[in-house]
């Protein structure tokens, strides 16, 4: 079944990164896979437009089916491999509703970090203007105190015990927050689930190779 699945993925990249702790929670390992260098363009390549038009990481293809977009390829591997590893969507109906709920809001976050992100990368130091730095630290903290409410209701996971779906999600988030500096002593609950996660198996098996051998910027330690 892997033999049939291809993987263009960059390493840091959250959305790679879930479709790969997906892969690795059904038992789908040795699919067919190619790390490529996001600064060298490579995501650009002919190579990766024949799969994803768009120009972006992932592009994954299973058997037939082309499938760029996270969610949808995390979605489908759920879908065609129920009875595969591990089981990632709930059957109570209290568990399911609140898995779908969080893992929909891990959305916006992701968007959030991205703005702070791409703020940085794209405008130089002296032109950065104070309003817009302060506007998309606002609105990151905001939302980081969404998630802290949210984890301390809850025991090691989204949705209750079980590791589900909604953690595959979004997981790579909250691991992108703490590789950019974000403060473990302003936010406990966040810490706590990252520590309680990241050496699951399927997450240390697919950890961004790069974030093992230089260190990350320090461009939330002030959120």
């Amino acid at each position: 079944m892997a033999k049939d699945m291809t993987l263009l993925w960059g390493s840091g990249s959250a959305p790679c990164w879930r479709v790969m702790i997906m892969l690795e929670e059904k038992q789908l390992q040795g699919y067919n896979q190619k790390l490529l260098s996001f600064e060298k363009m490579e995501h650009k390549s002919q190579e990766v437009l024949d799969m994803n038009p768009r120009g972006q990481l992932p592009a994954f293809k299973c058997g037939k089916h082309i499938l760029n977009e996270s969610y949808a390829a995390c979605f489908f591997l759920e879908n065609q491999y129920k009875s595969q590893g591990t089981k990632l969507i709930p059957d109570s109906p209290d568990a399911q509703a609140l898995m779908y709920q969080r893992l929909f809001e891990a959305v916006p976050l992701y968007q959030k970090i991205v703005e702070i992100v791409l703020y940085n990368y794209r405008v130089p130091e002296g032109e950065r203007h104070d309003s817009a730095v302060q506007r998309n630290k606002e609105g990151l903290t905001a939302e980081l105190k969404l998630w802290e409410g949210y984890l301390n209701k809850t025991d090691c996971c989204l949705a209750g015990k079980e590791f589900t779906l909604a953690d595959v999600l979004f997981f790579p988030n909250v691991a992108f927050l703490f590789r950019l500096g974000l403060s473990s002593e302003r936010y406990p609950a966040l810490t706590k689930y990252y520590n309680g996660l990241k050496d699951r198996p399927s997450i240390k098996a697919t950890w961004p190779p790069h974030w093992q051998t230089t260190p990350g910027p320090g461009i939330m330690n002030t959120v």
